[in-house]
């Protein structure tokens, strides 16, 4: 009876690798048509706010502020930075930048007014006053753009009925090999799997990498304060902008994410705080996600039945390199290398199974406590799990 239900075991984690291995195969082939077929945006005549909360040191800042100053764009470009302490190391690379280029307006706010647990939504609400033109962009500072940016982001946002316009991103790694598993993570897991979702009609993502809108969306939505609790701030503003009856564009493009772990550690506590964020934002979804992950399924399945387990790891293992050679191929960019990919899926299985645990995140140094609805309250406590 036992050798029975042990081999059972076996042949259904065979069968859900073979699920995954289907499901990554057809998530590639979508992000790869999605991709290729690049719009060619008239050039944008509106002036831009783009919005950049920045909190410490990231090794290459500067260069990615830079990105978003130089831009093919005619009109005026508004650089807005913000600030909550007046010893953030950040301040320093915006005095470089302001320098670097005297000619463009980059304004740097510092203001340590709290507004609730969300740090980056205290320091948006702080900066907005500050704010001089009505096409606003959000953007995180760990974001680096193409000279084609904001003419494909406006011509996205003057469709009819679009509301605010989000962007997608593949991984860099710019601080070590962790770094580099983190963007391995972003580009051949999170990135297929993210766009799948978006042409099947299965979600309507809208990321910190970019959130384009005009400040009369914004006012209508209850400007910044309304998120000024929630985690998952750029989620929750997706919501709003969909309440209002408008949609979110998604053009076919891809941003850079600056990832910056340098440890293990910060790898890990990273994207715990986002996987448990999905955890709370999506828990059906969520709890489905492995199926992404055939590799560990196929490994696990391996002490049952060897040889159907091998084959499935050695078709997993072409899958993978299919997907990261799409990946590549449009992002123009390499964000790990393929043989650190088993251990990235065994890292990212873990990572999953812990998100059912945790209930408490690390924000930048500070424990947010996840008090359900997507909000948090913060603790002076480290966070654990």
């Amino acid at each position: 009876m036992l050798t029975l239900m042990l081999s059972a075991i076996g042949w259904a984690l065979l069968l859900l690798a073979g699920i995954g291995m289907l499901y990554m195969a057809v998530a590639t082939f979508t992000l790869n048509r999605f991709l290729g077929k690049p719009e060619q945006p008239s050039p944008g005549n509106e002036a831009v706010t783009i919005l950049k909360p920045l909190h410490g040191w990231e090794p290459h800042l500067i260069d990615n502020l830079a990105s978003f100053i130089e831009q093919d764009h005619a009109v005026a470009i508004q650089l807005l930075c913000g600030v909550q302490r007046p010893d953030d190391p950040a301040i320093e690379t915006v005095r470089m930048l302001q320098t670097r280029y005297p000619g463009a307006r980059i304004d740097l706010i510092v203001d340590e007014t709290c507004h609730g647990s969300n740090g980056k939504i205290s320091n948006l609400i702080n900066m907005m006053r500050h704010a001089a033109h009505d096409v606003l962009i959000l953007s995180d500072s760990d974001m680096a753009v193409d000279r084609d940016y904001l003419s494909r982001l406006l011509a996205a946002l003057r469709r009819p009925g679009t509301g605010a316009v989000t962007c997608l991103y593949g991984g860099r790694g710019d601080n070590g090999v962790w770094s580099r598993l983190a963007a391995a993570g972003s580009s051949y897991q999170f990135l297929p799997s993210l766009i799948f979702a978006k042409v099947h009609g299965m979600a309507s993502p809208c990321m910190g990498s970019t959130i384009a809108l005009r400040r009369g969306t914004l006012d209508a939505m209850g400007g910044f304060a309304r998120f000024a609790d929630i985690l998952a701030d750029d989620h929750a503003m997706g919501q709003a902008v969909e309440r209002l009856g408008l949609s979110i564009a998604m053009p076919p493009m891809l941003l850079t994410h600056a990832f910056t772990d340098a440890r293990l550690r910060d790898l890990w506590r990273h994207e715990l705080r986002w996987a448990a964020t999905v955890r709370g934002l999506a828990p059906a979804g969520h709890a489905a996600s492995f199926i992404a992950l055939p590799l560990p399924l196929a490994l696990a399945a391996l002490p049952f039945h060897p040889s159907p387990a091998l084959a499935a790891l050695a078709a997993t293992l072409i899958v993978r390199f299919c997907t990261k050679w799409a990946v590549d191929r449009h992002a123009r960019i390499i964000s790990a290398s393929f043989w650190t990919l088993p251990f990235r899926d065994m890292l990212s299985f873990a990572i999953f199974i812990a998100s059912f645990f945790v209930r408490s995140v690390d924000w930048r140094g500070t424990a947010l406590n996840m008090v359900g609805d997507g909000r948090v309250t913060s603790s002076s406590e480290t966070a654990r799990t």
